[in-house]
């Protein structure tokens, strides 16, 4: 008989003989290797301890074990009236002892690296929490990297995580909310906000997305809650951010986001976000202000370079009379054997290439490998006529561009959108450009993500938030929180 999905609502019998055939029908035990369950007497009675091998701390299990073996010793002779099942419970050593009398619960806390105690003659077991995660060490994200700051990073174990991030964030009003996932995964997901500064509207709408996924499991983890939560449809925009620092994660706590972790993910997620929160990085608020907005504003010539810089070259390419004197010199001597509007998109895709080929060469590899394709390819392209050497400048500037895009999400829509510019300029001309770009703007305004504008703070306007993306204050200046996440406590003290 298959319970999984029948009944959750089975409860536990007095016999353990029927709890063993239930935990063995369920959890598969003689079938699977890893699950398994070690029978020892306490006090002339059964007791049965349920465990997954590779997800225990092996030295906490054998000492909860040793205590139970040892009341035999203590408590034989000087045993009271109280049963043998409030005995065991009372000697358990460990912090945190959960009582539960659902075999489906039972089975969920042994799947997620709990040992079950179930006593004979008792319709109620004890959940003790041994959890050993195979991890490894936080260590600084490779995609979020500062010249100064902590070396930090989220890793797997979502025990870790909500623990760096509760070690930067000391307040009593912290909330943890576990909700678990999946009918076959059963995945930990904790929604993590400040109880007293986080709109209750802004958590319930996250929590009620949570609560109503109905699927098998999150294969991918985060992405694939990402994409219950938010409506992404075809928009190429990302609409929640991802964060593998404490620090960037914590501060978005203080402004009253809603961060979501999920367990086997070292990226959390935040929630909501607009447009402008995937173009700062970590590195503007461990410099000084005057520093922190000079990077900020390369940053953002960078990201305009990435969508803009090809569509504007081409246009000045096809339509030289637009260009003022002094800059006559920009366009191609030569006409190539192939149209300048072929070359840019060979060469962008050729850059693409290039990007997804490091993805998948060993590391010791990958920088050999790009320097031969940057230097030989595009040397011999440019000599056999394949493209010229213009493309190749401005392919790579835009290319920059894109690779100085924080957010990786937003960096890869952007390269869609300036394909998309440049076929349409190609074909077009300035109508082209001008449609395109009016195209642009119109998406990134009727976008919404978690009912945030994600155009705020140009559309709807707060000039406020525009100055404060615009230039990077002083932390004491920073008197109010975002008022787009709808805070209780708008002041910050």
């Amino acid at each position: 008989m298959d319970l999984k999905f029948e009944n959750r609502d089975v409860k536990l019998s007095k016999s353990i003989k029927k709890n063993r055939e239930l935990f063995k029908d369920l959890l598969g035990i003689g079938v699977s290797f890893d699950v398994d369950y070690r029978t020892i007497n306490v006090l002339d009675t059964d007791v049965d301890v349920y465990f997954v091998t590779g997800l225990n701390d092996k030295s906490h299990v054998n000492m909860v074990l040793k205590e139970l073996l040892e009341l035999n010793e203590v408590e034989h002779f000087n045993r009271s009236k109280r049963k043998v099942h409030e005995i065991v419970e009372n000697r358990i050593v460990n912090y945190q002892v959960e009582e539960m009398d659902v075999a489906y619960d039972a089975v969920t806390n042994i799947l997620s690296g709990l040992i079950v105690i179930v006593v004979d003659g008792c319709t109620k077991a004890f959940a003790v929490d041994v959890r050993s995660y195979p991890d490894r060490s936080p260590s600084e994200p490779d995609t979020e990297k500062v010249v100064r700051g902590s070396r930090d990073g989220y890793t797997e174990n979502i025990i870790i995580n909500t623990g760096l991030t509760r070690r930067r964030v000391r307040d009593d009003n912290l909330r943890y909310e576990l909700i678990r996932i999946g009918e076959r995964s059963r995945t930990d997901v904790v929604i993590a906000y400040i109880k007293d500064v986080a709109d209750p509207g802004l958590v319930q709408t996250v929590r009620g997305n949570i609560k109503d996924i109905n699927v098998d499991g999150l294969a991918m983890s985060e992405k694939s809650l990402e994409e219950f939560i938010v409506e992404q449809k075809f928009n190429p925009f990302p609409l929640v951010r991802y964060t593998e620092r404490p620090d960037v994660a914590s501060a978005h706590l203080f402004e009253g986001h809603v961060l979501i972790m999920v367990d086997t993910s070292p990226s959390v997620i935040i929630t909501p976000t607009t447009y402008f929160h995937h173009v700062q990085h970590a590195e503007e608020f461990r410099q000084s202000p005057t520093v922190g907005t000079f990077v900020r504003w390369i940053r953002f010539l960078g990201i305009m370079f990435s969508i803009f810089l090809l569509p504007m070259w081409l246009l000045f390419v096809m339509q030289p009379e637009l260009l003022p004197k002094e800059l006559a010199f920009i366009g191609p001597n030569e006409e190539g054997n192939i149209p300048i509007f072929i070359q840019i998109i060979l060469a962008d895709i050729g850059v693409e290439f290039m990007r997804v080929a490091a993805i998948h060469t060993p590391t010791a590899v990958s920088t050999a490998m790009g320097l031969i394709a940057a230097v030989l390819i595009g040397e011999i392209a440019i000599q056999v006529g394949l493209f010229g050497p213009e493309i190749i400048l401005y392919v790579a500037l835009s290319a920059m561009g894109t690779y100085s895009t924080p957010s990786y999400e937003l960096s890869v829509a952007n390269k869609i959108t300036r394909i998309l510019l440049v076929i349409a300029t190609a074909f077009f001309g300035v109508k082209g450009l001008v449609i395109g770009f009016t195209v642009y703007i119109l998406l990134l305004v009727r976008t919404i993500s978690l009912n945030t504008p994600y155009f705020w703070p140009v559309i709807p306007f707060n000039a406020r938030a525009l100055y404060h993306i615009l230039f990077r204050l002083a932390v004491p200046l920073h008197k109010t929180r975002p008022s787009i996440v709808h805070p209780q406590d708008d002041k910050r003290r």
